[in-house]
Order: C-alpha cells, then sequence, then structure tokens
C-alpha cells in the first residue's frame, strides 16, 4: 500500500502527462466497448431475423439434398417413414423447442398475361411459426391474421409479385412436375408477399404443405427438409451433434447414412460477415493493446530519465533493486487501473445513451432495418479492463528494470 500510495503522487507529480495519458487509454477502452456492444448487438439481430424468419436454428435433410439444393430435386427427399422416425426423435429430444418438415420445390407461376419460374417452400403453418417465429414478420399484406397462411393460398416473393404486378387476393396458377416427371397445375390465392433475405430460402414463396402433396401427386408425405428450433440458441452445435451421432446409425438400402444435420452456421453466408466482425473485434483490441503499450510505456521512460537522480538516492540510502522495481511497476499499474476503470464507466455510459436514443441499420437484399439494442456483458467489460491493466503492467517492466540497474554513484552523478 505504501508503494502504491507513492506510484499514485509520483504520477501526479506530472500531471498534463499523465492526465493526457490516461484520457488516451480511456478513449481507447471506450472504443472497444462501444465496438464491442454493437457488433454483438449486429449478430445478435441479424442472426435472429435469419434464423427464426427463416431457416431456423438447425435442419436435417436427406443425405446428399444439400449438395444439390440450388436444383430443387425431388429424387432425394425424406421417404414417409424416414421423417416419423425423425420426428419421434425430435419430439424425445428434451433440448428441441419445434421442428417443422417441408417440401421445397419450382414451379411455374402464371397470372394467365405472364409465365415465371419461381421457387417456393411447402409448410404446416402451426409447426412453421413454431419453428420459424418471425415468418410471418416477413409476409406484407397478409389476408389473414390467425395463420401465415391456409389451404388454397400462396405467398410470393415481393420482387417476383411487384414484376407480375400482383397483389394479395389475385388469382394465379401453379403447374409443377413431380419426381415421375408428370405435369400437373391447381389455382391459388395470393396471400401476401414475402420480403427477401439474403441466403438460401430467402427469396422463396410459400403454400400449404397439403397443397403440394395434391400438386406434386404424393400420397404420403416426402419431405425435403426438417427445420429445427433448440430451446437455447448456445446448445446449437452440441444439440446438432448429439441429433447427428443419434442418427447416424440409420442407413439406407445402400448403406450409406440416412440423415444428414447442417446448423444456421453451414446454411447461411452471414455466417461469414459473423466471423469478419469477430475478427474486426480482435483488430480493435489489438490496436487497444498497441495504444496502451506505447502510452505506458512512453510515461515511464520519461519518468526514469527525469528522476534518475532520485533513483540514485534511493538506492544510496539502501533501497533494494526489487523495491525501486515495483515503485515504477505500481506507477504504470496505477496509470493502468484508474484508466480502465474510467474508460469502463464511460464506455458503459455511451452505450446507454446509444439505447436511448436507439440505433437503427439496414441490411439485406430488402433493406430491412433493424433496431440495435447494444449492450455488452461484465465479462467483456472486466477483460478489456484487464487487458489495459496487464499491458501497462508490462509496458512498465522495462524502465523499472532499468531503474532498478541503475548504480548509486552514476545516478547521483546524472545531470
Amino acid at each position: 500500500m505504501k508503494i502504491l500510495r507513492l506510484a499514485f503522487k509520483n504520477l501526479l507529480r506530472y500531471k498534463r502527462r499523465t492526465l493526457f495519458t490516461g484520457l488516451l487509454i480511456v478513449v481507447g477502452v471506450v472504443a472497444v466497448i462501444v465496438f464491442v456492444g454493437l457488433s454483438d448487438a449486429f449478430k445478435r439481430a441479424i442472426t435472429g431475423q435469419i434464423t427464426d424468419s427463416m431457416l431456423s436454428h438447425l435442419q436435417v435433410h436427406r443425405k446428399g439434398y444439400t449438395a444439390s439444393i440450388d436444383n430443387l430435386p425431388l429424387d432425394r427427399m425424406l421417404p414417409a417413414k424416414a421423417y416419423g422416425r425423425l420426428a419421434a426423435i425430435l419430439d424425445g429430444d428434451p433440448a428441441v423447442e419445434a421442428f417443422s418438415g417441408r417440401i421445397r420445390f419450382g414451379a411455374m407461376l402464371s397470372n394467365y398475361a405472364q409465365t415465371t419460374n419461381v421457387r417456393l417452400i411447402a409448410v404446416d403453418p402451426s409447426k412453421e411459426q413454431a419453428a420459424a417465429p418471425l415468418l410471418a414478420s416477413r409476409i406484407k399484406d397478409r389476408t389473414r391474421t390467425d395463420a401465415i397462411l391456409a389451404p388454397g393460398e400462396v405467398a410470393l416473393p415481393e420482387v417476383l409479385a411487384k414484376g407480375m404486378g400482383l397483389k394479395p387476393g389475385d388469382t394465379v396458377v401453379l403447374v409443377a412436375n413431380n419426381k415421375d416427371g408428370s405435369v400437373n397445375g391447381m389455382t391459388f390465392i395470393v396471400a401476401g408477399m414475402v420480403e427477401s433475405l439474403m441466403g438460401p430460402g430467402g427469396r422463396d414463396g410459400y403454400l400449404h404443405i397439403d397443397d403440394a402433396m395434391a400438386l406434386l401427386r404424393m400420397d404420403e408425405p416426402e419431405i425435403s427438409e426438417v427445420a429445427v428450433r433448440v430451446k437455447n440458441f448456445r446448445d446449437v452445435d452440441a444439440v446438432a451433434a448429439k441429433l447427428q451421432e443419434t442418427l447416424a446409425p440409420m442407413k439406407n438400402q445402400a448403406g450409406q447414412p440416412m440423415f444428414e444435420v447442417h446448423t444456421w452456421k453451414q446454411l447461411s453466408p452471414f455466417f461469414n460477415v459473423v466471423r469478419m466482425i469477430d475478427l474486426m473485434t480482435l483488430g480493435v483490441q489489438t490496436i487497444l493493446i498497441a495504444v496502451v503499450l506505447i502510452s505506458v510505456l512512453n510515461v515511464m521512460m520519461m519518468s526514469v530519465y527525469e528522476r534518475v537522480r532520485e533513483i540514485g538516492t534511493l538506492a544510496a540510502m539502501g533501497t533494494r533493486p526489487g523495491r525501486i522495481m515495483g515503485l515504477f511497476v505500481a506507477e504504470g499499474f496505477s496509470l493502468g487501473l484508474v484508466s480502465a476503470l474510467g474508460g469502463s464507466v464511460a464506455g458503459i455510459a455511451v452505450l446507454w445513451i446509444l439505447n436511448l436514443s436507439g440505433v437503427e441499420v439496414a441490411f439485406g437484399g430488402g433493406n430491412q432495418v433493424f433496431a440495435l439494442a447494444p449492450a455488452v456483458s461484465p465479462g467483456q467489460v472486466a477483460s478489456a479492463a484487464l487487458i489495459v491493466v496487464g499491458i501497462s503492467v508490462l509496458a512498465s517492466l522495462q524502465p523499472a528494470a532499468k531503474a532498478a540497474r541503475l548504480a548509486p554513484v552514476d545516478a547521483l552523478r546524472h545531470v
């Protein structure tokens, strides 16, 4: 405690230099905390939108389906018996909150004046709402509020509907080939327009799974994919690994695994954006380390240079080199600690102000606006503070060692 009191007194001897150095470190800490808070909020908002309105947390497919998913193959779907076994496993898994079987296929869409291709996802509305609870928010101008859609209705991609001049309530015709090659057509009512998102399924339309079975002439449901929502998002990877292990013994007629499991990270290109944000966060923290290191090192070097005779006097009075070294290390520690605490408080205050004022960002092909709620965990704040204190101590070691090695006679003769 005596050394710490002396360290604070020595820092206050050079108030202006200490103040400027401390402010520089405070600004660095604030920048790190604000950046981490904003980037985490952005990741949460976009990840939640992609998983909760489209992909869900993980998906189960028949082995080999995702390799040709762009072609929407109807010959690589899960048979009804295999889907039943999978549904029983998912029903019995306490980590699974909900799941929804989907049929993906391509069709021709006609409004009696124009014809174009459309990609469709057939779902059970109630199960899909549980597995992807934000899907309803993507469907504009819905004709009903009790469900996403009903049998006989189709929700079309917004861009496609605008291009064909379609609006809710209009009648369209869907024509599709089944896996045997036969063609069938049915009329539907447009139930709404689906906003676009990035990634697979971001520009697909939706219809009822019973209609898809009729259109594709299925006697029993054959499922393209099963979207699974877990109770705790942080457990997605663990749940996926456990589910893959459970499904591994189930083989097809060729003796190959029947199922494959993919998390949202493997299905969405946005995960690459998440990784880039994490790298940027690491870069900002590295800059903070450099700022603290250079600032504290400069202050301590100047302190040693200006106090050579003082150090010589202490050594001549019998002060041990370790005590002299500890004095300068304590100065670096004190400077880092006070600056880290000040920066942490200021950073949390900035995030609080941002939450009050609101932060909105536009993202995605539909230029969707997301309201961010920037926040940092106590662990993240503590991590930033510990980095500052640790680097401050490390930066003061070399000047402190230099001071401890000064010979009393040489130090006293220093001008």
